[in-house]
C-alpha cells in the first residue's frame, strides 16, 4: 500500500506531504458530504493497518525526494480516519525524527474519548477535529456515525485534550443547509466550542462533490449566522488555498492517481498544474487519465472534477 503521497494543496496547510495510515474508507462515520464517497462498511476498530516500519520508510523516502522548501506540513490524513490507527503515537514520534516540518493531524475526532487516543497526539504540531453538531441527532444525520459513538462523549474527549495539548487545536465545522446552519444547532455548537477552546474555528461548506447529491452547503445567510453565533466562542479562521504542484520528474498520469485516490481534483487546478510542467502533453495526458478504472471526471454545481469515485446518490434525504 502506498501510503504517502504529494505534495498536495491544503486549503490550510499550503503543501502538504500527505501521510495515510488506513486502507480506503476505513472509517467509523459516513459523512453525507465525504468528498470520497459513502462508507460501506463503517469500522470502529483501531489496529495496525499498514506496518508502522513500512509507512515510516515510505515517509523518509518521500522527505528525500522533496525539494527545499516544497512542503510546508507532514500530514497525516487520508482515505480514513487516522484515529483508527493502533500505531499512530509511534507514527507521529518517529516521523518528528525525520524531518523539521511541522505534523499535522487531519481526523475526524471521533475517538478523543479514549485517555490511548488522546496521548497519541499529543506530539504533533497542529490536531485538526471536526465538529459538526454538538446534539445526537444532527450529529446523526450529518455523520452517520458508528452506532455506540456519542457526540457528548467526543465534546467531552475534545476538551480533556485541550487542558493537556499545548499546541495548535483548530476545529473545523462543515455547514450543510438546513441541517447545522440553524440558530438553534449552531447555538449548540457555540456551547461545546466554549468548552473546548479551539485556537481556531475552520468554517467549510462542500466544495467537493459529496457523498450524497442532495447535499447542499450553507449560503450566505447561514454563513453568516454561523459567524456571528460562533465567533462570540472562538476566532474564525477562512482556510486558505493551496496551489496543485506536481513535481517535473513526476510520471503525471500516476501522480494525478495518487492524489485523487484522497480527494477530488478542480480540473481548471489540474490543467495549470499540468501546463507548468507538460504544456505539450495535457490532452493527452487527460485522455490518459480519463482511461484509468480508478479516475473519473465529474461535474459538481456546475464546475468539473476529478475524483477515484463516481459516488452512489441513490438515498433519500433524511
Amino acid at each position: 500500500m502506498n501510503c504517502v503521497y504529494g505534495p498536495a494543496p491544503s486549503r490550510r496547510l499550503g503543501q502538504s506531504l500527505g501521510v495515510d495510515p488506513v486502507p480506503f474508507k476505513t472509517c467509523n462515520y459516513n459523512c453525507v458530504y465525504c468528498q470520497l464517497g459513502r462508507t460501506t462498511p463503517l469500522t470502529n476498530e483501531r489496529k495496525e493497518y499498514v506496518p508502522c516500519d513500512e509507512i515510516l520508510a515510505q515517509l523518509g523516502h518521500a522527505i528525500a525526494e522533496s525539494g527545499s522548501g516544497a512542503v510546508d506540513y507532514v500530514t497525516i490524513v487520508g482515505e480514513g480516519e487516522p484515529l483508527l490507527y493502533a500505531k499512530l503515537g509511534r507514527l507521529i514520534r518517529e516521523a518528528r525524527k525525520l524531518t523539521n516540518l511541522p505534523l499535522a493531524v487531519i481526523t475526524n475526532g471521533s475517538l478523543m474519548f479514549l485517555p490511548e487516543v488522546r496521548d497519541d497526539l499529543v506530539e504533533a504540531d497542529v490536531v485538526i477535529p471536526s465538529l459538526d453538531a454538538a446534539d445526537q441527532e444532527t450529529f446523526r444525520r450529518i455523520n452517520r456515525p458508528w452506532p455506540r459513538l456519542k457526540v457528548a462523549d467526543i465534546i467531552d474527549g475534545l476538551a480533556t485534550f485541550r487542558k493537556v495539548f499545548r499546541a495548535e487545536l483548530w476545529i473545523e465545522v462543515m455547514l450543510i443547509r438546513d441541517l447545522n446552519d440553524t440558530e438553534s444547532a449552531l447555538s449548540e455548537l457555540a456551547w461545546a466550542l466554549d468548552r473546548i477552546r479551539p485556537d481556531q474555528l475552520h468554517l467549510n461548506v462542500p466544495v467537493r462533490p459529496p457523498a450524497e447529491e442532495w447535499v447542499v452547503g450553507a449560503d450566505e445567510e447561514g454563513l453568516i449566522r454561523a459567524m456571528a453565533i460562533l465567533g462570540q466562542v472562538a476566532s474564525v479562521v477562512p482556510p486558505d488555498g493551496g496551489e496543485l504542484v506536481l513535481r517535473p520528474d513526476a510520471q503525471p498520469v500516476e501522480a494525478v492517481l495518487d492524489i485523487i485516490a484522497r480527494h477530488p481534483l478542480r480540473e481548471r487546478d489540474l490543467i495549470a498544474a499540468l501546463e507548468g510542467g507538460w504544456p505539450r502533453r495535457v490532452g493527452r495526458i487527460l485522455a490518459i487519465l480519463a482511461a484509468q478504472p480508478g479516475a473519473r471526471r465529474r461535474l459538481y454545481r456546475g464546475e468539473a472534477f476529478w475524483t477515484c469515485t463516481d459516488g452512489d446518490h441513490s438515498a433519500s434525504i433524511p
